[in-house]
């Protein structure tokens, strides 16, 4: 493979890249805990957008809600894996790798 052609292939590659990148700052995740009591929508760089924290669930303490959180979290960053491993698959499909 001469020079000039691998040059193109990584200049293919790191286009392709950064629309991907664009494309997971662009797309949005809820995770939810609890049947809805706690939502946190993130981006699928992990990006936090917000958190809803529904009001029946205070009452259960600080330890539930602390938990409802972490789960919703956990939820969203599962589901962000998922999307970023297919969206950035899909940009270097194709393109061989040294």
């Amino acid at each position: 493979m001469d020079m000039e052609s691998l040059m193109a292939q990584a200049a293919e590659l790191q286009n392709k890249v950064a629309a991907a990148q664009d494309r997971l700052s662009q797309t949005t995740i809820k995770g939810i805990a609890d049947n809805g009591t706690c939502i946190i929508d993130m981006t699928a760089k992990y990006d936090m957008l917000g958190i809803t924290i529904r009001p029946e669930i205070l009452s259960a303490g600080a330890d539930a809600v602390a938990n409802a959180v972490l789960t919703a979290y956990r939820d969203a960053k599962q589901k962000a894996d998922v999307i970023i491993d297919q969206v950035m698959g899909d940009a270097t499909a194709g393109i061989p790798m040294p």
